[in-house]
């Protein structure tokens, strides 16, 4: 057997490890219910996401780490319930893939072929990870996807840095806001609003001062404010 073969089933073993026990866990009777809160064409098994996460995660502390990356490739993509999707994210939290550049790539991935509030969301705590090993690089990754055109990506770079308190980078988070600043969409502007309130928990006066210098729109300055 090659490296690549070996690879493969060790990827192949972890995805069907995870599947096996996403349906063991399966409430079918809960599934219609979460489909519906979520919008989702994709169905459910009926799986709490905690639940999917610790059972993500401890499958993936059970196999090699090699084949983490390839395995949440494998699971996102080949997804038949949103469960799945969203084992694919936990892995990409375990310290073997936390904070490595080399999930940036998939990441974006997921994050354009997901559009929609839970998948983007889940995903900033995996970019504020790649802030915390990477600061200049992953700043100016940020501060390139404040401006694409996909909206979930420009909502990704608003709340990269949700509860990095000390270590919020204030010129990067006021750079990505003013990028989008105008930007009509809800999701946008919900996301400018929690971004601020998040900061203010820190620096109350950073936040006042820039809501008084920037014309927000009322809901990013309603939110903003929930801490002020």
């Amino acid at each position: 057997m090659t490296s690549a073969e070996a690879d493969r089933v060790s990827v192949d073993a972890l995805v069907a490890r995870i599947r096996e026990r996403l349906r063991e866990a399966a409430d079918p009777a809960r599934a219609p219910g979460q489909q519906a809160y979520m919008k989702s064409e994709m169905p459910f098994l009926g799986v709490a996401v905690p639940t999917t996460r610790q059972i993500a995660r401890g499958a993936g502390r059970e196999a090699a780490p090699d084949g983490l990356e390839g395995a949440a490739r494998v699971l996102w993509d080949e997804a038949s319930h949103r469960e799945e999707r969203y084992a694919a994210q936990a892995l990409l939290g375990l310290d073997a893939l936390r904070g490595d550049p080399q999930t940036v790539p998939l990441i974006e991935h997921m994050v354009r072929t997901g559009r929609w509030w839970d998948v983007t969301d889940e995903l900033a705590h995996r970019v504020s990870d790649l802030l915390d090993a990477d600061p200049v690089r992953t700043g100016a990754l940020v501060r390139d996807w404040s401006t694409d055109d996909d909206l979930w990506l420009r909502r990704l770079a608003i709340i990269a840095q949700l509860g990095r308190r000390a270590d919020l980078d204030r010129d990067l988070l006021a750079d990505v806001i003013e990028q989008n600043a105008d930007d009509r969409e809800f999701f946008i502007r919900k996301a400018i609003g929690w971004a601020l309130r998040d900061a203010a928990r820190t620096d109350p006066e950073w936040v006042r001062a820039f809501v008084a210098a920037h014309e927000l729109s009322p809901l990013s300055v309603r939110e903003a404010a929930k801490h002020l």
